[in-house]
């Protein structure tokens, strides 16, 4: 375990040094990875990603659909609309909105798109936000939606973590970069103003100012005819917020819930999803309050979803009169409709039949009907795009191409056994044999974020098209049932996380599915934690590691771009009750050269200024001179997502891919 740090200087990000050392490591993996069979996989997953028959996903704005789109004629992006009668046919005239690729083209920038609120509800302007190389600081500039430009002297602001949203035809709420004092420790705006047009920002309106430990303040306008409110958040850290009304003179009214529970209004009721125990009520329910008796201090809730020890909320949505319900039962969706009814009670009924071991997900739901769009798909299910209201029947709109063979491949459930006795439910995706196989192990295990059975043509063509076998573990720090699995393996119980993975690399060995020397694991950000700390401590389970845009150092995360934000998932490294647990945990300070590891492929971007890309440096620094087997990448643009466009995409997966399959099938194809 080192105890000083002699890398320190590969945290700086655009340092001459350090960029040195970056190109001559990233040369490496190329030159180890970069073969003839790399580029054509890299072509492979171009095609893929490029094909023009991909479900062109749509949000509706007023009378129109819109969407943005990526493929070989547009490798930045087009935004672009169309009405709903021309989507339904199966070659939709598109009308051109805004087109990146011309923008960036004019500019001379590496503009990456990044979304447009639009003002609701006439739908008239949009305030679209670019990224450069794909960081998640952005500009945002004014759009007219009736004369496709930027608006003249409109709003725009300069390059930050924004957060701006329309109260008005002429007045935002604006948090932003305003000079020193103006950022939390995280990097996000510590002030929210109102911000008229014609006017400068620095001089907008204050309407509040955070502590600057927290992390960020924001506030937003309700537009709801009739329901008409406004609201600010102050995010005490990353699970913890005040929620207040905001009234006359900009009086604050606090919503009164825990501050780990999520809050808002819909129309005449206030919802409330508790994070722990609340009234009587369980962590993860969903529960309505009318809104008015809530402030008068009644607390009689309706509850609209109560969790079991096998079931969770994986999300909700409104439509102009209903509520649909998405559910996860060991991992498994189903969706419901709920309609409200005389007094409290509300009607349910099931919205739509979702197939075994398959997701089904709300795209978008318009405020003004009833109308919904979902999308169902599984391992080797493509996706399926229904629209329907929730008053009457759905149909078909698109249907996603097969871009994979899935002859002699299945999909399993099992659950293995952790250390503690939990089980843990995993999914298994490839041939349908029980010999083993080259297997990928799939984790993130944190943030309360569940990985749930999903469509992926890059992942069928590169890996099992092969006859590889990938697994995808749902681990305590997840969402897979709900916020008491997710707080088993908070701070301190992160090891949790580590024993569940491990028991299931175990369990798949011990299925005869593969062996130890054929089973590789993947995992990216918050999985890079997960991955980093398996090699530290699990290194004979193993037979090759992927490390992508981790999180490794965890005594200085806290002190790198937004580590800030994590000290309530992780724990704060300046506190001394967290420090020991964060020191046993951290992989960075527990790597050794006198154990053995299979071998490592680190991945991160100098661009992500999310995830520091010191946290992959420093350790791929440490692993090599310790004499461990380890190849490290590190993109220019990208962001935290790792690349750009679809080219950049195809080629970071191709490499990942053919490290993966040249340590764990010795270069071969089939099982």
């Amino acid at each position: 375990m080192i105890t000083d740090d002699p890398y320190l200087w590969l945290e700086d990000v655009e340092g001459p040094a350090a960029l040195a050392w970056v190109k001559e490591r990233t040369a490496e993996a190329e030159h180890a990875l970069c073969t003839a069979s790399c580029a054509r996989l890299a072509d492979e997953l171009r095609e893929v990603l490029d094909d023009t028959r991909r479900i062109p996903h749509v949000r509706r704005r007023g009378a129109h659909l819109y969407n943005f789109r990526q493929d070989a004629g547009h490798v930045r992006g087009v935004w672009r609309r169309t009405t709903l009668d021309e989507y339904r046919t199966s070659e939709p005239r598109w009308e051109t909105v805004l087109d990146i690729d011309a923008l960036a083209a004019a500019e001379d920038v590496d503009w990456v798109w990044s979304g447009a609120p639009v003002r609701y509800p006439d739908h008239g302007r949009a305030l679209v936000r670019l990224s450069r190389s794909g960081s998640d600081t952005v500009v945002v500039r004014e759009f007219d939606l009736e004369t496709k430009e930027f608006v003249p002297d409109g709003f725009r602001v300069p390059e930050g973590k924004t957060s701006i949203g329309w109260i008005d035809q002429d007045t935002v709420y604006l948090g932003a970069d305003l000079g020193p004092g103006s950022l939390t420790a995280s990097g996000y705006p510590r002030t929210v103003r109102r911000w008229r047009r014609g006017t400068p920002p620095e001089e907008a309106e204050q309407v509040y100012e955070a502590a600057a430990d927290a992390v960020s303040v924001a506030a937003w306008r309700d537009p709801t005819e009739g329901f008409t409110r406004d609201f600010l958040v102050v995010h005490r850290d990353f699970w913890h917020r005040d929620t207040y009304l905001l009234g006359p003179d900009d009086r604050r009214v606090r919503i009164e819930v825990p501050a780990d529970a999520f809050a808002y209004a819909h129309r005449e009721w206030i919802v409330v999803t508790p994070k722990s125990d609340w009234l009587g009520h369980p962590a993860g329910s969903l529960l309505a309050f009318d809104f008015d008796a809530f402030l008068d201090g009644r607390r009689e809730p309706v509850v609209l979803f109560a969790p079991t020890e096998r079931t969770a909320l994986a999300g909700h949505s409104w439509t102009r009169h209903h509520l649909i319900l998405e559910k996860l039962t060991d991992v498994a969706t189903s969706i419901e409709v709920l309609t409200p009814g005389p007094g409290d009670t509300w009607a349910t009924r099931p919205l739509a039949e979702v197939p075994a071991l398959a997701s089904a997900a709300v795209v978008d739901t318009d405020p003004d009907s009833d109308e919904y769009f979902l999308e169902t798909d599984g391992f080797l299910q493509p996706p399926t795009l229904h629209r329907g209201e929730t008053t009457g029947g759905t149909e078909v709109l698109k249907e996603a191409p097969a871009l994979f063979a899935t002859a002699g491949l299945d999909v399993r459930q099992h659950f293995a056994v952790s250390d503690d006795g939990t089980p843990v439910p995993y999914f298994v995706i490839g041939p349908d044999h029980t010999e083993p196989a080259p297997t990928l192990l799939h984790g993130y295990g944190g943030f309360e974020q569940s990985l749930t059975p999903d469509y992926s043509g890059l992942r069928g063509r590169a890996w099992l098209a092969r006859g590889g076998r990938y697994v995808v573990a749902g681990i305590r720090g997840g969402g897979e049932y709900g916020p008491a699995w997710h707080r088993a393996a908070l701070k301190a119980g992160r090891p949790r996380s580590f024993e569940d993975f491990a028991a299931v690399a175990r369990d798949l060995v011990a299925r005869g599915l593969t062996t130890t020397d054929r089973l590789g694991i993947e995992g990216r950000s918050n999985g890079g934690l997960l991955t980093g700390a398996m090699l530290a401590r699990y290194p004979d389970l193993f037979g090759a590691v992927v490390i992508g845009w981790p999180i490794l150092d965890l005594r200085r995360f806290h002190l790198l771009l937004a580590g800030a934000s994590w000290t309530a998932e992780y724990g704060n490294p300046d506190d001394p009750a967290d420090r020991p647990h964060l020191e046993a945990v951290s992989p960075y300070h527990h790597f050794r050269a006198d154990r053995n590891y299979p071998p490592v492929l680190l991945l991160t971007s100098t661009s992500d200024d999310r995830v520091h890309p010191g946290h992959a440096r420093k350790a791929a620094a440490l692993l090599r001179d310790q004499g461990h087997r380890v190849l490290f990448h590190e993109t220019t643009g990208g962001g935290h997502s790792g690349a750009n466009d679809h080219v950049q995409t195809a080629a970071v997966q191709a490499l990942k891919y053919t490290f993966l399959w040249e340590a764990l099938a010795g270069g071969t194809e089939g099982s």
